[in-house]
C-alpha cells in the first residue's frame, strides 16, 4: 500500500484516526521519566524498595490484563480506555503527593491496573474502527504513526520534565496528570467502531472468552511468535530502558562529564531518543513495505543482541544502542500487533492482547531478577550482554523449531 491518505476515507473514519493520534500524544509520560528514580530516593527509598514497586506493578499487569480485556470487550473499546485514563491520571497526581514506600505500593496497583485496561483495548479498538471502512491492512501504518505523535510530543515532554524536577521533583507528576487528562477528554469524542457494536458481546461469557484466548494462543501461526517477540524479545529489550539510567551515566562520567550533569544531560538524551523513535514509527508503514515484517522479526532479534554484547566490550556504544532502541521496540510492537490482529476475531479481541501483554509481564520477571543480581555481582553492562547472549541463542532455538511469522493469514474474522 502506498502513503496513508484520509482523501479516500470517509469523514467519520478519518476523524477518528486523527482523534486517536491527539490521544496518543496525551500519553505524557516523558514528563516525570528522567527524573523518577531520582523522585524515589528523594522520598526517601533504596533500590531494593524501588525494584521491589517495579515488581508489583509487573505482577499487577499479569493478574489484571485479562480480566480488564475481558472488561474492556464487555463494556467497549472506549469506554475501557476512558476507565484506564482517568485511573492513570489519578494516580500520578497520587504519586507526585506521596512520600512512603507504602503509599507508592498502593498507587502502583492502580498505576498498573489503568495500564491493563489499555494495553489490549487500544489495539482493539484501532484494530475494529479501520476495519469498518476495510482499512485494516494500515493498522500497523496508523499505530506507528500513533506513536510517532506521542514520542514527538514526548520529547519535548523529557526536556520540560527535566527543567521542572529541577524546581520540585514533584511537578513533573502533576503537569503529566492534567495532561492524560486532557487524553480522557478525547476519548470522550471517539465513536465505538461498528465491526465491534455488531459483534457477539453480549453472550461473551468468562469461559467462552478464556476459550477464545486458549484457541488463539494455540494457533501454529501465533504460539511460535509468542515465544520468539512476547516472552524473549520484549523481555530482553524492557532491560535496556530498565538500565538505561544507570549505564548512561556511567558512559558519560567516564567521557569526562561532570556527574552534577547527568541529569539534566538525561533530560536531553530522552528527548532525542523519543524524536529518533517519533521519525522511526512514523514510517512503520513504509518499513513494512520495504522490508517486511517476516524479514523484519527474523533479523532484529540477532541485530539487538549483537549491540547489547558489543556494549560492554565497547560502552560508547551504549549510546547509539539506547538512542535506537525506543524507535526498534514500537516499530516492532505494531508489527506484532498487526500479525496478531490479522488472525483473531473482533469477539475477544482486547482479551486476547491483553493475553500477549500478560504474557510478557510474567516473562520479564525473572529476567529483571535475574539481571539484578548480575548487575549487582558484575554491572549492568555485563547483565545486558548476557541479556543479547539469551536473546540471540533463544532466537535461533525457536527459528530451529518453529518460524515465528507466516504467510497466510487465517479467516478469523
Amino acid at each position: 500500500m502506498g502513503s496513508l491518505s484520509f482523501r479516500h476515507w470517509p469523514t467519520s473514519a478519518s476523524g477518528n484516526v486523527l482523534k486517536y493520534y491527539l490521544y496518543k500524544s496525551t500519553k505524557a509520560v516523558e514528563f516525570y521519566r528522567p527524573i523518577m528514580y531520582l523522585f524515589f530516593l528523594a522520598q526517601g527509598l533504596d533500590f531494593t524498595q524501588i525494584a521491589t514497586l517495579e515488581a508489583i506493578y509487573n505482577l499487577t499487569t499479569v493478574f489484571g490484563e485479562i480480566p480488564t480485556g475481558y472488561i474492556g470487550d464487555r463494556i467497549g473499546r472506549r469506554d475501557s480506555l476512558l476507565v484506564g485514563t482517568v485511573l492513570i491520571a489519578a494516580t500520578l497526581v497520587g504519586i507526585g503527593f506521596a512520600n512512603s514506600f507504602h503509599t507508592l505500593a498502593i498507587l502502583y496497583v492502580f498505576w498498573s491496573t489503568g495500564y491493563n485496561f489499555r494495553s489490549g483495548s487500544e489495539d482493539a479498538w484501532l484494530y475494529d474502527t479501520l476495519t469498518d471502512e476495510l482499512s485494516e491492512s494500515e493498522f500497523a501504518r496508523v499505530r506507528g504513526r500513533g506513536e510517532s505523535a506521542s514520542l514527538a510530543v514526548g520529547a519535548i515532554a523529557a526536556v520540560v520534565g527535566g527543567y521542572l524536577g529541577s524546581l520540585d521533583l514533584s511537578l513533573p507528576w502533576f503537569v503529566a496528570a492534567v495532561v492524560t487528562g486532557v487524553g480522557a477528554l478525547v476519548l470522550l469524542t471517539l465513536d465505538e467502531p461498528d465491526t465491534y457494536e455488531r459483534a457477539d458481546t453480549e453472550e461473551l461469557g468468562l469461559e467462552r472468552t478464556l476459550g477464545i484466548v486458549k484457541e488463539a494462543l494455540s494457533r501454529r501461526n501465533i504460539r511460535a511468535l509468542i515465544l520468539y517477540y512476547y516472552v524473549l524479545y520484549a523481555a530482553v529489550t524492557y532491560l535496556v530502558f530498565v538500565f538505561l539510567q544507570p549505564i548512561f551515566e556511567t558512559v558519560v562520567v567516564d567521557l569526562g562529564v561532570s556527574p552534577g550533569q547527568v541529569e539534566s544531560l538525561l533530560g536531553w538524551f530522552y528527548a532525542a531518543y523519543s524524536l529518533f523513535g517519533a521519525v522511526l514509527s512514523y514510517y512503520t508503514g513504509t518499513i513494512r513495505e520495504t522490508i517486511g515484517i517476516r524479514v523484519w522479526f527474523l533479523v532484529l532479534p540477532f541485530v539487538v543482541g549483537t549491540a547489547l554484547i558489543g556494549m560492554y566490550f565497547v560502552p560508547i556504544l551504549a549510546l547509539p544502542t539506547f538512542l535506537v532502541a525506543r524507535g526498534l521496540a514500537d516499530v516492532t510492537r505494531s508489527f506484532a500487533g498487526q500479525y496478531v490482529n490479522d488472525r483473531i476475531g473482533t469477539v475477544g479481541r482486547a482479551t486476547v492482547l491483553s493475553a500477549m501483554a500478560m504474557v510478557s509481564g510474567v516473562t520479564v520477571v525473572p529476567f529483571q531478577l535475574g539481571s539484578g543480581v548480575i548487575s549487582d555481582l558484575v554491572s549492568p553492562l555485563f547483565a545486558l550482554a548476557v541479556a543479547g547472549i539469551v536473546l540471540i541463542v533463544g532466537s535461533g532455538t525457536i527459528l530451529f523449531w518453529e518460524v515465528p511469522i507466516s504467510n497466510q493469514v487465517s479467516e478469523a474474522r
